[in-house]
């Protein structure tokens, strides 16, 4: 008997997290139905990790969960005494972020940001890509931020967490308004993005670009259509994001190829053409993420790799482990992003070689921070000059 067939069967008990994928196929009633699910990336909604009580669906025999509603994205309004997030990490190049939404509807399976949402008592699972957050004073609260005194300038990255241009955004546009401060204020930003929608604002971000003021990150994670569509249900097609890699770049606007997360025996061997359709799009950096499974995501990506790759899954689950440490995730700085061991280590070197060869991150110039002019915001002291 297969492992699968095992797990199936109920040959597995979920003795830990890591575990918790392959009891969930065992029938442990945590699955939820397709047509309720459909174009989602997770299939389960189990309750966040501070919740005191567990709860799971259980048909009480008169076909009761053939009544409930199908997983519709709902917006809720946040709102947040400040805006800018800062860090101290040593592995990510920037030192504060943005983030105009929590949840996204993306529905990324990988995506590390999910256990956010258990901060919010909801599941990182569908939840977290049906059960979203908008932050519509998060331009006020921006302008308001970099008008105090003593703010110290230094590059903005949006998109971090949740990707600023998911589909809410065409209704919401509070990304937009994020970028008209900055471009009044003459502010730096970076934005990392899996979204054609970011061409809407090349409007703005060329002006910005110009002075040296501006940079867009596109994450490509495969070539593959109906790849892309199982990982990243509702988020722009591969052929879409390099499109807006050539308009980003033909307006002049320094656009970077980003190949996150590099998942092992799954998306791995399309390194090297991702980077060169990035460099034929007119690309001019690039880089990649290895895989991360933090905490609730590990579960929601194995039962994801056991619906849609079964035949796969030992073998990427033991390969993710070889450059973990024997773990499904290790957050030590300095491997959390790209992984130890032999197969981490081919994978680094592959991905410097092909971008080498395209001429790839050759002479990086970090964003202008000279230019910053504070904003007027709502309760500064005017100047007497």
């Amino acid at each position: 008997m297969n492992e699968l067939s095992q797990i199936r069967q109920g040959a597995f008990a979920p003795a830990n997290t890591a575990d918790m994928a392959e009891a969930m196929i065992a029938g442990t009633g945590l699955r939820i139905e397709i047509d309720r699910r459909r174009g989602r990336g997770a299939a389960i909604n189990t309750s966040g990790r501070f919740e005191p009580i567990s709860r799971e669906l259980e048909d009480d025999g008169w076909n009761s969960l053939e009544e409930l509603p199908v997983f519709k994205t709902e917006v809720q309004v946040e709102k947040p005494r400040s805006i800018i997030s800062r860090n101290d990490s040593p592995d990510i190049p920037f030192d504060r972020s943005v983030n105009p939404y929590r949840g996204c509807d993306h529905g990324c399976i990988y995506c590390f940001a999910r256990p956010t949402h258990a901060y919010m008592g909801l599941s990182p699972g569908l939840d977290f890509e049906a059960k979203l957050f908008a932050k519509p004073d998060a331009a006020k609260l921006l302008e308001r931020e970099l008008a105090k005194p003593g703010y110290k300038v230094r590059p903005i990255a949006i998109g971090t967490n949740t990707d600023p241009y998911q589909p809410i955004e065409k209704e919401w546009r509070i990304m937009r308004q994020i970028l008209e401060v900055l471009k009044a204020a003459d502010h730096p930003v970076m934005i990392v993005t899996k979204s054609a929608m970011v061409m809407r604002d090349i409007d703005i971000l060329a002006p910005m670009a110009e002075k040296g003021l501006a940079k867009v990150g596109l994450s490509v994670t495969t070539l593959d259509r109906k790849l892309a569509r199982l990982m990243e249900p509702r988020a722009s097609t591969p052929s879409k994001r390099l499109e807006a890699i050539k308009a980003l770049s033909e307006a002049g606007i320094p656009a970077t190829v980003m190949m996150s997360p590099v998942i092992p025996a799954l998306n791995d061997h399309e390194i090297e053409r991702v980077l060169d359709s990035g460099r034929t799009a007119g690309a001019t950096q690039a880089s990649y993420v290895l895989l991360r499974l933090p905490l609730e995501v590990s579960p929601l990506f194995r039962d994801w790799l056991l619906r849609n790759y079964p035949d796969r899954y030992r073998h990427v689950m033991s390969l993710v482990r070889s450059m973990r440490g024997g773990k499904d995730y290790d957050a030590e700085f300095g491997k959390r992003m790209k992984g130890a061991g032999p197969y981490a280590w081919q994978i680094g070197r592959r991905f410097e070689l092909a971008a080498k060869r395209l001429g790839l991150n050759v002479g990086k110039r970090p964003l202008n921070c000279d230019l910053f002019v504070p904003p007027l915001g709502t309760g500064v002291q005017l100047s007497l000059l």
